[in-house]
């Protein structure tokens, strides 16, 4: 029996690569000779690093760059030489992790950091860089990263801006000619899962700024220098960036990382899958287990184990999922096309105790599933 263990983590609980380990345990307690094939996976979020770096052994590089309040930090990235691919997040030189709560506001903030965390991995040799856009705490429209790139905003009296939220709408002209060069010989991919164009009520700032410390005042603020740089961005890149899903993305990121870096936008599992060749390591498994914290309707906005479940239908592949709760009915994860589904919340006395004891409920929950299989299949007991 061939079993793939592909989860994406337990946000505050356990790695997907825990995951992996703790599972595997449960089910090889019940088959001592299964062939388990572990595929953590991510979906461009927080952790991606450490999920890349599981399957490809890259190497993790640590520079000093501008945090989101232009302090210096020491931020690490992703190289793996063999490929000449880079993976950086962007949480890691601008997340809201790097801020107290006290500061947390994106008028303030910049996605400076982030643009120097790129131009070290050119300078390494990078010449395909993707771009994870989770746990921004900017709304900046990517000024930031294009300043530390080359690129210079300037106001009405042609006097350079500091490029974040709150001045994106003094911009009057955008400068070019010290950009650097080796931009265009890279290929940007940038990991993006939400459709929310630049700005309007949808957009980065009425979605998202407020969980960024912006008031309502200041979204209303933001929103209108989304608005003008579109503008700006028409005029002089030629780049109709409010018609592009995913523009508003990570504080309109999306939209600067099109127009700055000519970065595609794909979904972040499906980045992921193509990279580790997840379709290929399937292709006759008997089950997919994957997992995450909540299992809820937002896990089907191009969540990890959406991604799953995809490649297990195109492959005919039963899916099980082990999660810290599900929060959807029996019905729907029956029509979602999951075979077994367990949650450690239906075992841990609270949330408190599922969180502290997650790998203890997953192993029972693994072991348990494994007698399940045991009990219902036929199939050679030497497995």
């Amino acid at each position: 029996m061939k079993i793939i263990l592909a989860p994406d983590k337990y946000k505050g609980s356990l790695t997907g690569i825990e995951f992996c380990d703790t599972v595997e345990k449960g089910i090889k307690s019940v088959f001592t000779n299964a062939k388990i094939i572990k595929l953590p996976l991510a979906d461009g979020g927080d952790g991606t690093i450490d999920i890349l770096n599981y399957h490809s052994k890259g190497k993790p590089f640590k520079v000093t760059v501008k945090d989101p309040l232009f302090r210096s930090i020491k931020a690490s990235y992703l190289f793996i030489a063999e490929t000449k691919i880079a993976f950086i997040e962007m949480a890691e030189a601008s997340g809201m992790k790097l801020l107290n709560s006290n500061e947390q506001n994106c008028m303030n903030t910049t996605t400076y950091g982030t643009g120097e965390l790129i131009l070290d991995a050119i300078k390494r040799g990078a010449k395909t860089i993707i771009l994870g856009l989770g746990g921004s705490a900017t709304t900046d429209c990517g000024i930031g990263m294009a300043t530390a790139l080359g690129y210079k905003f300037l106001d009405s009296k042609n006097k350079e801006i500091i490029p974040i939220g709150k001045n994106m709408h003094k911009i009057k002209t955008i400068e070019k000619s010290k950009v650097n060069s080796t931009l265009k010989e890279v290929t940007f991919k940038v990991a993006c899962d939400v459709k929310n164009p630049l700005y309007g009520k949808n957009g980065a700032a009425f979605i998202y700024a407020q969980q960024k410390g912006a008031s309502q005042n200041e979204i209303i603020h933001l929103n209108k220098g989304l608005e003008h740089i579109a503008n700006i961005f028409q005029k002089d890149f030629n780049v109709d960036i409010q018609n592009i899903e995913g523009a508003g993305a990570a504080g309109g990121m999306g939209a600067g990382s099109i127009t700055f870096l000519n970065a595609s936008l794909i979904s972040g599992i499906d980045l992921i899958k193509e990279i580790i060749n997840f379709d290929r390591k399937i292709k006759g498994a008997d089950w997919i287990i994957t997992g995450e914290g909540k299992l809820d309707s937002q896990t089907f906005s191009g969540k990890t184990i959406h991604g799953v479940l995809t490649s297990a239908k195109k492959h005919n592949v039963k899916v099980a999922t082990f999660c810290g709760n599900i929060l959807l009915s029996e019905e729907m994860l029956n029509s979602l096309g999951f075979s077994y589904t367990a949650s450690i919340m239906n075992k841990a006395i609270d949330l408190e105790d599922a969180m502290l004891n997650s790998s203890k409920y997953l192993y029972e929950i693994s072991s348990q599933f494994a007698k399940f299989i045991k009990n219902t299949t036929s199939f050679n007991q030497n497995i």
